[in-house]
C-alpha cells in the first residue's frame, strides 16, 4: 500500500494546536476561558491547592508533640544478662545472642531482676539500680566509646 494511503489508527490523536486564530476553534484565549485563575500565563495548581477553601493541613487538629531529641533506647533488663553463662556481654555479643535488634542504636541496662555472678556490661547508659546490682556482684560496669552526652556513668 503507498504511504500516503496509511490511516492513522483512532487511539493516536492530533496534537492541540492554540493560538493559531480564530478559524482553528483554538484561538483568543486558546482553551483556557475568560480570565481567571487559569486563564493566565504560568498557570499551575499546586497539588495540595484548594481553591481558597482552609487547606486540609489546616483544618485538621494537631495532637500531641514528639520531642526530636528524644534518644530511643533498646532495653536489656538485668534478668536477661542473668540467663546468659557469660562474664563479658557487650552491645555486639547482645545482637548475636538476639537481645537487642541493632548494635548500632543506643542499649541502656535496666535493673528488673537480680544478678548473682560477676558480669563486665559495655552499654550506653545504665540506670542507677542496675549499675549498683552488677556491682555488688562483683561485676564491672562501663559506658561504650562515644557514648551519649547525658548517659549516666555509674
Amino acid at each position: 500500500m503507498e504511504e500516503y494511503r496509511l490511516k492513522r489508527p483512532k487511539y493516536i490523536k492530533r496534537r492541540k494546536r492554540v493560538g493559531r486564530g480564530n478559524s482553528s476553534g483554538h484561538g483568543t484565549s486558546c482553551c483556557t476561558g475568560h480570565d481567571g485563575q487559569m486563564g493566565r500565563s504560568g498557570k499551575q495548581k499546586r497539588p495540595w491547592f484548594e481553591g481558597g477553601q482552609m487547606p486540609l493541613q489546616r483544618r485538621v487538629p494537631k495532637r500531641g508533640f514528639r520531642n526530636f531529641t528524644r534518644i530511643e533506647y533498646q532495653v536489656v533488663n538485668l534478668s536477661q544478662i542473668e540467663r546468659l553463662d557469660v562474664s563479658e556481654i557487650e552491645p555486639s555479643a547482645m545482637k548475636k545472642i538476639g537481645i537487642i535488634a541493632s548494635e548500632v542504636r543506643p542499649v541502656k541496662i535496666l535493673g528488673n531482676g537480680d544478678i548473682t555472678k560477676p558480669v563486665r556490661v559495655t552499654a550506653d547508659a545504665f540506670s542507677r539500680r542496675a549499675a549498683d546490682k552488677i556491682k555488688k556482684a562483683g561485676g564491672e560496669v562501663t559506658t561504650r566509646q562515644g557514648a551519649l552526652p547525658h548517659a549516666i556513668e555509674a
